[in-house]
């Protein structure tokens, strides 16, 4: 269950990750901890996010925080990325992914199939280009529901 706090935080968090040229991906307030920490998940959108995005997000937020006084008690303050994605969304993640293995899904049946394993060549705006056993397919990129990083090819 989301902690009552967190839809606050996100709507304070997320213009302040902006600001800075990043995305605010989410927000966990373990309580169970003493004291208790506030997670804040951000991504770059323009390059790999690193930690100097981490701490100018936290040093940003920990400023917006301490102004509003959302949080009364003592709390520690954790930012961090989320790491890699499990599904690819955004056309950097099908760039940086290039090669990766990966199981396209689709809404309905093309060529015979609704599911393809087999490594990403790319996406473009007609398909979702997978190599599978070294022979290219282009699946429509409107039928595509799903495109998920996996372990083997």
């Amino acid at each position: 269950m989301t902690h009552p706090l967190i839809p606050q935080v996100l709507d304070l968090a997320t213009p302040v990750a902006a600001s800075l040229g990043l995305e605010l991906i989410g927000a966990v307030f373990h309580t169970n901890q003493s004291p208790p920490v506030l997670r804040v998940d951000i991504r770059n959108l323009s390059a790999d996010t690193g930690l100097d995005d981490c701490e100018q997000m936290s040093r940003a937020l920990e400023s917006a925080l301490d102004e509003v006084g959302l949080i009364p008690d003592a709390y520690v303050l954790e930012v961090s990325s989320p790491g890699v994605p499990g599904v690819l969304s955004t056309d950097r993640e099908f760039t940086s992914f290039k090669g990766f293995p990966v199981v396209v899904t689709a809404s309905e049946p093309y060529a015979g199939q609704r599911e393809w394993s087999g490594q990403l060549i790319r996406r473009d705006e007609t398909a979702v280009h997978v190599s599978v056993k070294g022979r290219a397919i282009a699946i429509p990129r409107n039928l595509v529901t799903r495109v998920q990083l996996t372990e083997q090819p």
